[in-house]
């Protein structure tokens, strides 16, 4: 299989990294460069202006704002906006329930909200995660009673990312407790987070930060025209669901840039006689990492390039898996350049040593969201492997 770039494929780069630098505001990619929190503002404004020229949903169906582009062309898409430090379009919009909208729903709710979702008038968070449904995530309680013209929800939703920044929440619900198996009676339900009876408290992380939150639903009344797709049909729309962030997840790009940050600060910091650029072990895992994401990139580029039938490709669960593994370390990575700078608050240690460890610890989370890695290991061993 032949992995280069053909000619039209590296002037259609090209174009996207100038636009990229020259129309994105350059404060937001280098916050998003150094790791900064990006304000909800420097999301909206990004979207906005990728949305405004066709960039911001590509994998979307034509009619909706997408773009007739191969997969090739996709790939390059997302790769050089991530090696540009541009804040990605919102994940829960672009890569999750939009498409799913596109695929499963009403031509009413396709009108209604495709378009905002793509121009980030409407910012989403996904309600999937229970107390006692994660990994398992067909075990979830929170039920759905029809009541004439809408569903009465009542249970309870956690780690729901960027919740606090949300309009609006994608949320599965049992709406048939009596069916034979535990996947079979899942339904999809869209509705507002200011809604009556929904309360959205945050949880305190382990970096200190408050990314994540836990929601209370309470006798919340919603719509029946607010059903994605059929009653009773919402394992399926998940699992396509996560499928597409699945593909997203590896971010070869943007760990990329953050081994170019590490090269960056550990040329200009000391060991000896000599930087930790130029130390033999430092060196040495340095390039262990730089030839394992080019092994993974090269994966991604065979997915890209081959054959598809429209539906999830059992290898993202490997560039899932491999991906949030070199993300980990890389972080890892930058904590051991800063030494004991990762661990002080005060004094004139610089900014990104600080940030480190904070990093490294909101990076564990990557081999558990978008399908736990042990799940992706199984997911790898029966379909790719036929063990």
């Amino acid at each position: 299989m032949k992995l280069a770039l053909t000619e039209d494929e590296l002037a259609f780069r090209d174009e996207l990294r100038a636009f990229y630098r020259s129309e994105i505001p350059a404060d937001i990619r280098n916050r998003a460069r150094h790791g900064q929190e990006l304000s909800r503002d420097d999301i909206v404004t990004s979207q906005r202006i990728l949305n405004n020229h066709g960039l911001a949903v590509p994998n979307w169906p034509v009619e909706w704002g997408g773009r007739d582009w191969t997969p090739i062309q996709r790939h390059i898409w997302h790769d050089e906006m991530q090696l540009a430090s541009v804040p990605e379009p919102l994940t829960f919009n672009a890569n999750m329930i939009g498409p799913v909208i596109a695929q499963f729903s009403s031509q009413q709710l396709k009108e209604r909200f495709l378009p905002p979702t793509a121009s980030l008038e409407i910012w989403w968070c996904q309600g999937f995660s229970e107390p006692e449904a994660g990994s398992d995530l067909a075990s979830l309680r929170t039920t759905a009673v029809r009541d004439g013209d809408h569903y009465i929800v009542n249970g309870q939703k956690t780690w729901t990312t960027l919740a606090r920044c949300a309009d609006w929440i994608f949320c599965l619900v049992r709406t048939d407790p009596d069916a034979p198996k535990k996947q079979a009676g899942i339904s999809m339900l869209l509705f507002p987070l200011d809604t009556p009876g929904v309360t959205v408290r945050p949880i305190e992380l382990i970096d200190g930060g408050h990314e994540v939150n836990e929601i209370f639903l309470e006798n919340v009344r919603v719509p029946v025209e607010n059903l994605v797709g059929e009653e009773n049909q919402g394992w399926t729309y998940a699992k396509f669901l996560l499928g597409n962030e699945r593909n997203g997840i590896a971010s070869v790009g943007q760990t990329k840039v953050r081994l170019w940050l590490a090269k960056e600060q550990a040329r200009a910091t000391r060991l000896g006689e000599r930087t930790m650029l130029e130390d033999p072990l430092f060196a040495t895992r340095l390039a262990e990492l730089e030839n394992e994401l080019l092994a993974l990139e090269l994966v991604q580029l065979r997915v890209a390039s081959g054959p598809s039938d429209g539906k999830p490709n059992p290898v993202s669960s490997i560039l899932k898996l491999r991906g949030t593994e070199l993300q980990q370390a890389v972080t890892e990575l930058m904590v051991d350049i800063a030494g004991p700078g990762s661990v002080v608050r005060e004094g004139d240690t610089p900014d990104w040593a600080h940030r480190s460890t904070a990093t490294y610890l909101n990076y564990r989370k990557t081999s558990i969201y978008g399908g736990s890695n042990e799940v992706q290991r199984n997911i790898i061993a029966s379909t790719i492997l036929g063990l």
